[in-house]
């Protein structure tokens, strides 16, 4: 019985492109962290690569963890004192990046009504970033963190899209059997991957992220407007 929806974030809940995205973040990254004496290009190798890193972890420490075993190897130890000003950063000029929305949109609406109407929901983004720049990413579209029963973030994540052990570690985690599970995203290749752990899914066209071409037409698929009458129409839970 299907009792969870998982979303993605970023172009599923958040209308935007990704690359529209990674410009105006590093922009804002680098405007906010030459000051404390950092070269900029050699800043944005070492985000890149430690974002690298996670995204192909295999599981050995969690995704903060392994970032700043890479960050640090890069800019020095000393770089570990850049934590406090990332999260700094994330409270602060990280907001001005919503100015790279597609659309105004609040996503409340549907978010609680499902809670509501007893499912359990899931942020499930990908894990490469703190906490903290989740939720000021959920603030963009009205919500934060106390919308969802679980998210996943940098802190407590050992993989990353689009390995299927992501995916198995949220089960774990939650103590859901994937078969009740719908997955909703943007990404053939990140999001769809929850099928091969026994997850439904369903993809959302509006910004859909599909660099590879991957055919999408095997997937349950549609813009934001047709999925959200879909899970308006779901029944209560009882």
């Amino acid at each position: 019985m299907l009792d969870t929806i998982l979303f993605d974030l970023d172009g599923t809940l958040i209308p935007f492109f990704q690359d529209d995205f990674i410009r105006a973040y590093f922009a804002a990254l680098v405007h906010h962290m030459t000051p404390l004496g950092f070269d900029g290009e050699t800043l944005v190798k070492a985000v890149w690569r430690g974002t690298n890193a996670m995204v192909a972890n295999d599981g050995r420490v969690t995704n903060r963890q392994l970032f700043w075993e890479v960050f640090t190897h890069d800019l020095g130890i000393q770089a570990l004192s850049l934590e406090t000003h990332l999260e700094d950063f994330y409270l602060t000029d990280f907001d001005k990046v919503r100015s790279i929305l597609r659309e105004d949109a609040d996503r409340s609406d549907l978010i609680r009504s499902l809670r509501r109407r007893g499912y359990q929901v899931i942020l499930a983004t990908t894990p490469i970033f703190p906490r903290v720049a989740v939720e000021t990413r959920l603030a963009w579209v009205g919500l934060s963190g106390g919308d969802f029963d679980y998210i996943t973030s940098y802190e407590n994540c050992r993989h990353s899209k689009p390995n299927t052990a992501y995916y198995t570690d949220i089960l774990d985690a939650t103590g859901i059997p994937g078969e009740n599970c719908l997955m909703i995203g943007n990404n053939p290749i990140d999001d769809m991957a929850a099928m091969d752990v026994g997850i439904s899914a369903w993809l959302v066209t509006d910004y859909i992220e599909n660099p590879q071409n991957v055919p999408i037409e095997r997937y349950p698929h549609g813009n934001y407007a047709r999925l959200e009458q879909i899970l308006m129409a779901l029944p209560e839970i009882t």
